[in-house]
């Protein structure tokens, strides 16, 4: 049955969990009441302290550490399969890891266009369908992709990320229609069931790290694009995301959710 409740006695693991936008997913569903599992690739030191902050800040949600390339199919199955084992059970995925290799098309390199498809494109693949094998056995789940406003739009000098967001919101609706099929061919797809839904989230320019090191001069272009006038919060994305992740939304899949300030309507 539905819970109006928070996240409470659900098991998420957010890649890119420990640095901007990923960070303050992590942060909204501990608080929602959800354990948190946390990707990340490299960075231990740092992770370390992320996941100090968490336990300080959320005493009574239960918080872990998940290392692994995401560019990797096996480290992604792996993963899945840690974190099944540790938790007992995954109710929510947010495929939030990914990376920017930025050059002109003709610039780009093989490797340049392999390596962010593989972490920003495929690796949400290769996640998503680990926890979905999981997720249809139980008969529920929440697949969230946090893709961007550049698949939509496409941008200068960003051929790969752009192919690689677009390519994300392809994926979850394909995502979505697959869960509903499957759970319907065996018999778990009901009324006053939570579903398993997939869905993206597509952020604009949002105030992280690499955002705000921009120059004073790009960062006033920026901003002027947006139709509200300033950069967008990580709370703010990690807000709808947990909103896709409660059980009331149980009646969403394959929908696009755009966290732009205006910037693409």
């Amino acid at each position: 049955m539905m819970d109006d409740e928070g996240l409470q006695g659900r098991v998420a693991l957010v890649t890119g969990g420990i640095r901007g936008i990923g960070a303050a997913i992590s942060h909204r569903l501990a608080a929602d009441g959800a354990a948190v599992a946390c990707g990340y690739s490299r960075e231990t030191e740092r992770a370390n302290a992320f996941l100090a902050e968490m336990k300080e800040n959320h005493p009574k949600a239960e918080a872990t550490l998940h290392q692994g390339n995401i560019a990797n199919p096996d480290d992604c199955r792996r993963i899945i399969a840690e974190v099944i084992e540790q938790h007992g059970r995954l109710d929510i995925l947010v495929n939030n890891a990914g990376i920017t290799i930025d050059k002109l098309v003709e610039k780009l390199t093989d490797d340049d266009w392999q390596k962010v498809i593989s972490v920003n494109l495929s690796g949400a693949f290769y996640l998503s369908q680990a926890a979905m094998a999981h997720m249809l056995e139980r008969g529920s789940g929440r697949i969230i992709c946090v893709s961007s406003v550049i698949g939509e739009t496409g941008n200068v000098g960003q051929a790969n990320y752009a192919a690689a967001k677009a390519g994300l919101l392809g994926l979850t609706k394909t995502l979505a229609r697959e869960a509903a099929f499957q759970l319907s061919r065996s018999g778990k797809l009901t009324e006053d069931g939570i579903g398993l839904t997939a869905n993206a989230v597509t952020p604009g320019y949002i105030a992280t790290e690499m955002v705000e090191a921009m120059p004073e001069k790009a960062m006033a272009r920026i901003t002027g694009q947006v139709p509200l006038g300033r950069l967008g919060r990580p709370e703010e994305v990690a807000r709808v995301v947990s909103f896709l992740a409660a059980d009331g939304s149980s009646y969403i899949t394959g929908a696009v959710y755009e966290v732009n300030g205006g910037l693409y309507m």
